[in-house]
């Protein structure tokens, strides 16, 4: 089975890094490590889910004071 492009450039991501690991020591390792992380969920998701959370309760808190 053929690989995707994506795989193919995830495989050569993986490489690279091991690559690099290669003949450095574990303090070396985890300094590196400690780099910059990205967020596990995009910032147009979070919004999405504060606006379903948070929506609702807007929207009963208007219906209750504006329609008896």
């Amino acid at each position: 089975m053929a690989q995707t492009p994506q795989q193919r450039r995830a495989n050569a991501k993986f490489v690279k890094d091991q690559d690099a690991r290669r003949g450095k020591s574990e303090a070396d390792r985890q300094a590196r490590s400690k780099e910059v992380q990205k967020a596990t969920i995009s910032p147009i998701w979070l919004i999405l889910l504060g606006f379903v959370v948070f929506g609702g309760v807007f929207f009963e808190v208007l219906q209750r004071i504006f329609w008896r």
